[in-house]
């Protein structure tokens, strides 16, 4: 296993094309990070959440301008075996995390023991967002990346019946004055593994409780049945992935039947005769 001098080394020099230059790509490209922010980065206890972290530190230190962080881990409910291994890959990775208490997961399980995702989800964002507020922070840094993206597309068309992909960043309607923001929107879930791996780290894969309580299959879970298909269309068409990535950044409004904007639908027969 690297140390934390080693694992800074690797995302700057050997995974510079795959992981930095992307990160730093995102962030001008959609104009994430500005001067004088003050961001709280959320770590899960993943991969993605970890290497995020690492490289807004990175930024920190070689950035061309100042703004500030906040490495901040919010323990729903855990197992104390993975919030030991929270702490563990922190102190190894040289990130100092503050950890701050939720009961999510004992108040989902009595409110929603059926469907508790959603409600999950909900709970976790408006904890995640008060903890900003406190903490002073304009900006909240998630590690979603590529993969998490266009598979988010396609979910959305299949299972939902409707077009609309994972934003970039985003403002948040009901806490006003806060951003979230997603610096690995632009890096591959594939780089990130072998990154881990180059690295010899051990990360949670996946702590919900829920699951481990076998009442969810995460293995047949939507998102594996389109990570899956995306998997098999690659076989057929290398350029796949990227095609359905900028397909939400090339839409052409002359060939849509309709769409929704804050909160209207509009139908192309609105213009047809005019």
């Amino acid at each position: 296993m690297n140390d934390y001098k080693e694992i800074e080394k690797s995302i700057i020099k050997k995974y510079r094309k795959e992981i930095w230059s992307k990160f730093v790509k995102a962030i001008q490209e959609y104009k994430l990070i500005k001067e004088n922010d003050n961001i709280m980065v959320c770590i899960s206890g993943g991969k993605d959440s970890f290497l995020l972290a690492k490289c807004i530190q990175e930024l920190i230190r070689h950035g061309k301008f100042k703004f500030d962080a906040h490495y901040v881990v919010m323990n729903p409910g855990y197992k104390d075996s993975n919030i030991e291994l929270i702490k563990k890959n922190a102190d190894i990775m040289d990130i100092p995390i503050e950890i701050f208490e939720s009961d999510i997961f004992d108040v989902v399980d009595n409110i929603s023991k059926e469907s508790p995702c959603y409600l999950c989800a909900r709970m976790r964002r408006g904890f995640l967002y008060n903890k900003a507020k406190e903490l002073g922070c304009n900006k909240i840094a998630l590690g979603h990346h590529f993969n998490d993206v266009i598979e988010t597309t396609l979910l959305s068309m299949l299972y939902g019946a409707e077009f609309k992909t994972m934003m970039p960043k985003l403002h948040s309607t009901n806490f006003e004055g806060l951003e979230l923001i997603r610096p690995l929107y632009l890096v591959s879930e594939n780089d990130i593994i072998s990154w881990k791996k180059y690295n010899g780290l051990q990360f949670l894969n996946c702590a919900c409780k829920f699951t481990e309580k076998s009442k969810i299959d995460e293995n047949n879970s939507k998102r594996k049945e389109v990570k899956k298909l995306i998997s098999e269309l690659k076989k057929v068409n290398k350029n796949v992935e990227h095609n359905i990535f900028k397909s939400a950044d090339n839409v052409n409004f002359n060939c849509i039947l309709g769409y929704t904007k804050d909160g209207k639908y509009n139908t192309f027969l609105d213009n047809y005769d005019k």
